[in-house]
Order: structure tokens, then sequence, then C-alpha cells
């Protein structure tokens, strides 16, 4: 970030307000880097979604100086009127709290003849280098003067510098500091404050937030920075929040920091990122690595898939709705065509098509998944459209049936078959009057049912031989996790008691399983040498979707406890200070967004459906 100005004041005062020549000399010196959130900087405003008025409109000469805003969009534009020619509006963007600012962001003069113009659209966050901003309209009419920072505070279950706790957790160890205890404290909505005590007047204690991880905490210094009173040993800060639905940022981090009165000393606790509840703990960590300009999880393209289904059935699960435009975002975004490489591997041919069979049904699932949450019928319409073409890779020439894994038709395999199993049977469910999609799932079934990858002992083997027979490659989870649930949407579909039965017997056998279960704990063969791969990262989450659809399809009291001891080994073995989970659920191991989003399913299938 480069600070094009120095604010005379501190936040919440009067802040120095440049000279237009001041100005103009500074901000032609350094180019500014263009932000992107949801969309770009300098977005034309008839692009808007929404237009609000947060703030004041400032009155410079008879001008009126205002100030827009879309926080569907998290972008601001500013605009001027009652004005003469030359006279000029720009916004100016801080990084850091209002101490520093870049200026004349869309600087905009009014033409000979007008009485009027505005700026371009600029964005009020940076999720992508998870940097949180403040706008405010300027304007030059005889006079230069600014309109108040937009959202100083930040606001999620309440706004900073609130009062009214609800619930006491203490996330992470307290910090000791001569004699005195300094402690970090969330509630139950995901509020941090923090806490003094065994002290003397003239102690102090504050907060630090930071949108990185601990790695920098401009604008989030000192935040309810509070002393010790006279005759007292205590103090504690107001509440702040993490998380800033309006800006995007999500995934923020707090600690508690305090002085003694008595020299320099100091010290903080670690890190932590408050949250409600499990579930929204791993969500909100997840969330911290989506990109919303680009609409997905950063190099690698069916995992987006898998994990946005995840975030769906978070959504779903907890009843909630504030993520539903990611959603939209991801389908608009993601749907044409882009070339070899942009998106991790394939080339993209559109409607999300690729020549990777499996990866593209990854994506009619989630498709599936978004109507049901919203009830949208271009989503279901998106995953007939991807069915149909899916369709045309299953082929009775070879083995007797199956979907061919990719275009150039050289594997069959348990992955695409179950996906396939479960993508047309979802189709009939949701498709009034179908009779296609129904038998598809239905001869599917029979075929995956009958083809000799599923093995003597119940698990699912990698997919089939050239001669047709199981090549008793390695039982994968979520094979496993498929061909549960491709059986049990066919059974919603016919009622057929022995498909139910089949999709308990496969829970059964990997429950059991001391090659999938061993400890009782859920387990990839790649996780004890530590080289799983970015594709089998994810793979234990989807197992347990469909483990989570068996306990509720059934109420069978074992998946319900083989899901909650899961969740615990998770929430107590695999998971840090900052609620990163990683591979391994019994003993943690490597994390990335991957293993976040595959021990987010871990934890929902232990959440009760609402």
């Amino acid at each position: 970030m480069r600070s094009l100005f120095v604010a005379l004041a501190l936040l919440g005062t009067t802040l120095a307000v440049p000279t237009a020549a001041q100005a103009e000399a500074q901000a032609q010196a350094v180019p500014l880097a263009q932000v992107c959130s949801v969309s770009c900087d300098a977005l034309d405003p008839s692009r808007a979604q929404e237009e609000t008025f947060p703030v004041p409109e400032k009155v410079i000469n008879g001008r009126r100086v205002v100030l827009h805003v879309s926080d569907k969009d998290s972008m601001a534009w500013g605009s001027i009127d009652n004005g003469v020619t030359n006279d000029a509006v720009w916004l100016d963007r801080s990084w850091d709290g209002g101490a520093t600012w870049e200026g004349l962001l869309g600087k905009a003069s009014i033409p000979s003849g007008w009485t009027g113009t505005r700026t371009l659209m600029y964005n009020l966050a940076d999720p992508g280098a998870h940097r949180r901003g403040m706008i405010r309209a300027c304007g030059d009419a005889a006079g230069v003067d600014c309109t108040a920072w937009v959202y100083p505070t930040v606001c999620a279950a309440a706004c900073d510098g609130s009062d009214g706790a609800s619930g006491d957790n203490q996330p992470v160890p307290s910090a000791a500091l001569s004699g005195r205890r300094i402690a970090l404290h969330i509630d139950n909505r995901g509020m941090a404050w923090g806490t003094i005590d065994t002290g003397r007047a003239g102690d102090e204690v504050w907060l630090d937030r930071s949108w990185n991880e601990g790695a920098s905490w401009p604008g989030g210094s000192s935040l309810g920075r509070v002393g010790v009173g006279s005759g007292s040993t205590a103090a504690k800060t107001k509440l702040y929040a993490t998380t800033d639905p309006r800006s995007k940022l999500y995934g923020g981090a707090v600690r508690a920091c305090g002085r003694a009165v008595e020299g320099q000393n100091g010290a903080c606790t670690a890190w932590a990122r408050p949250a409600s509840d499990r579930t929204s703990a791993a969500a909100d960590a997840l969330m911290y690595s989506y990109q919303p300009h680009t609409a997905w999880w950063l190099s690698s393209w069916w995992n987006s898939a898998v994990a946005l289904t995840t975030m769906m059935d978070y959504q779903q699960r907890m009843r909630r709705t504030d993520l539903r435009w990611m959603v939209n975002e991801m389908f608009d975004k993601n749907r044409g065509v882009f070339p070899a490489g942009v998106k991790s591997g394939d080339a993209l041919e559109g409607n999300f098509i690729s020549r990777a069979i499996d990866d593209t049904e990854w994506w009619a699932i989630a498709w599936i998944q978004a109507y049901d949450l919203t009830g949208e019928r271009k989503y279901l319409d998106m995953a007939v459209t991807i069915a149909n073409y899916v369709h045309g890779y299953w082929d009775t020439g070879s083995c007797g049936g199956g979907v061919w894994w990719d275009r150039e038709r050289t594997y069959k395999n348990a992955v695409t078959i179950g996906l396939y199993v479960r993508m047309t049977a979802a189709l009939h469910n949701r498709l009034p009057g179908d009779s296609i999609w129904l038998q598809r799932a239905t001869t599917s079934w029979n075929w995956f049912k009958n083809s000799g990858m599923i093995n003597s002992a119940g698990l699912v083997n990698d997919g089939l031989t050239g001669s047709c027979t199981n090549n008793g490659q390695t039982v994968w989870t979520y094979n496993q996790g498929l061909a549960i649930g491709g059986a049990l949407e066919l059974w919603r579909a016919t009622g057929d008691a022995a498909v139910l039965a089949k999709a308990r017997q496969l829970g059964d056998a990997a429950m059991s399983s001391t090659l999938l279960s061993p400890g009782g704990i859920l387990t990839e063969s790649c996780d004890a040498a530590g080289n799983c791969d970015d594709n089998q990262k994810q793979f234990k989450g989807i197992f347990m979707r469909y483990l989570m659809d068996l306990a509720d399809s059934t109420g069978e009291a074992s998946y319900k406890t083989y899901a909650q001891r899961q969740a615990d080994s998770i929430w107590q073995h695999d998971r840090d200070s900052l609620n990163r989970l990683g591979q391994r659920w019994a003993a943690g191991g490597v994390r990335d967004w991957r293993t976040q989003a595959s021990a987010l399913g871990g934890l929902l299938a232990a959440t009760p459906k609402s």
C-alpha cells in the first residue's frame, strides 16, 4: 500500500484534507495498483447492484459532495452537484484506519455546460490481499473538503465497540506479564474482547486485529484500549468483530495485549479466530482463502466445486443466507470458456465442461445443491446441460456399460460412475414427470453394483482393468462415499429397499474397516506418510457428506455416533488457534483450503439437521 497523504489527527476526529494541488501532485507521482473484489476498481456506477448513502453529504460553497455505496458490490463512488465547470470530485481510500490514504481515485471534473459529475466505483476492501479499507468522497469547489469515512467500524453479529457479551470462551492461553494475566475472550456469536487482571491502576489492555492471520494489523492496533482504574485490579475492552461481510472479508484474527504501568513491558496472547461454533469456525477459515474476483479457490478446479458444495451444505444445515452471493458469483464467473491453465489444468469449454468427465460431474453436483439451496431454476438447468454432456460417455461397448473417466476413453472407474448415479437420480428427483433420468440412474446403478468394483469386504476399489475386472487399486474414501450417495438418491427415486440396504452395507463396511477407519477415525491411505496430493486432501470430506446423508435418511444411531467421533477428533487433534484444519483428523498434518473444506464436511456430518 502506498500512503499518499498523512493525516494530522487520529481516526474519529477531523482528518487533514490536502489541497487540490497537493493531492494532484502526489497522485501523479505513483500510479495506483488496481484492487479487485467482486469486481475491479473503476467500474461504472451504472452497474451498481444497489445505492445507499451511509454517511452525510458534505456541502462546499453550495456544492453537494455525496458518497454512494453498494454493499452488494462492496464498492463506492462519489458525486458532486450544484456545481460549476471544473469543480471536481474524487475518492480517498485508506488501508490503515484513516491514518494514511490513496487520493484522487476516479477524479472527475464537471464539464462545460454541466452542474455535476461522478467518479467511477472503487472497492472498499481487497479480500484477495486480506486488506480492509475505508473510503470517503472529496470535492474541490473553490475549497477542498471530504465526507466522513464510510464504515470505520466492523459490523458482523454486533459492531465494534459494543457491550453485552453472550457467553465467554478463551480460545488460547492467557499471557503473563509481571504477575498480570492478559486474556483473549470470545462469545458465542464470535465477538472478541480482552481482559487484564491481578493488575494495578494504570495498566492497560487492548486488542490487535489482523486480516492476514497475524502477519500485519494496519488500522487494527490498540482496539478498545482501556486502563485499569484507580482502586481496581482489572479491566476489559469493548467487543470487536473479525468477520466483515460487507467487505467480503472473512477469517480475521485477534489477540489480546497488555502493558504494565511500570516500565515499558508488554505482552500479547497468541492470535486466534473467534467463531460462534465449530462449523462456523471452519467455514470462516475456508472463506479466508476464497477469491471473490475470480470466484474460486485458487489452483484447483474440481476441488472448488466440492468446496462450494460443502459451503452450501453449511448454509443449508445452519439455515444461513449470508453467503448466497458467493454461489451466484461462482456460477456467473466460471460458466464461460477458459484456455488450458487458467483454471488450473484442462481447457474449459463453457458450461463447466472439460475433457475430464469426473471434473465436469462435480460441477453438476454443485449446481443441483445450489438449486436445492436457492430454488433458482438456472442452477438445475445447468446441471441438466452438464449431465447431457456426460451421458455421451456412457458406453455399453466396453464392459457392458459405465461412463468413461476422460474424453480419450482410457478408464472406467468408481468416481465417474458414482457421480453419474448420484447426478442422474438427483435430476429425476427434481424434474417433475421425468422418466429418462430415472432409467439412466437405475441402469447405471445396476451396472456399478455388478461391475466388480465393490470388493468382497464391501469396499470400493478405484476402477476396472482393461479386461473389465476389479483392478485392486486403492480404496479411496470418496469412492466409498459416492457409492453410498448414489444409492441413497436412487432409493429416494424408487423406494427400493434393496438399494437402501446396499447403501447401509457400504457405510457399515467403511466404519468397521481397519483400512478406512483405523482406531475409529476416517483415514486416507496417504495420511500416514503425509504425501496426499491436492486431490486426495479433499476425499474424506466427500465421504462424510454422504455418510451425513445416510444418517439423515435412516436415523441410525451408529452413523451419527461415527460422525460425532470424527468431528470431536478433528476439533481436538487437527485444529490450530486460527481454526485451520489439517489432513490427518487424528493427528493434524499439512493444512490448506482443501483440507479445510474436507474437515468442514466432517464437522457438518455431526451437526443436527435443522
